[in-house]
């Protein structure tokens, strides 16, 4: 909760002239803004995105930033980009089966997949 307390504040901080807050308003939040106010109500970004009727393009462009982080992820633990990517693509015990794209089709499967690249990082794979 405290992110979103701090975010608060840096939002009204910013916003102190209503000329100011309706500027902002306009502009649309930035991508971290947006992952921030996810992570302070804790929705899954697609729920999020549909109650603030976020188009599908910037849907998509979540997507790819997803999973451009779970490949650098993936090649610091592997050491290896190919490796990065062979691992991505199929399935994973710790996933329960799946492959990990495919379990990232969503922020909390991406989440996951993240918690099992950390544990496979400090040798707890399971």
């Amino acid at each position: 909760m405290k992110t979103a307390t701090l975010e608060k504040k840096t939002v009204r901080a910013k916003a102190k002239h209503p000329t100011e807050l309706i500027r902002r308003i306009q502009k649309g939040l930035s991508f971290s803004e947006l992952k921030a106010l996810q992570d302070s109500i804790d929705m899954p970004f697609e729920q999020l995105a549909a109650k603030l009727s976020i188009s599908r393009s910037t849907l998509h462009r979540h997507k790819v930033m997803r999973f451009a982080r779970l490949l650098e992820h993936a090649t610091d633990v592997f050491g290896d980009i190919d490796k990065a990517r062979a691992w991505l693509k199929h399935p994973q015990y710790g996933l329960g089966g799946a492959a990990p794209l495919d379990y990232a089709e969503t922020e909390i499967g991406a989440r996951e997949v993240d918690n099992l690249l950390g544990r496979i990082d400090y040798g707890v794979y399971s």
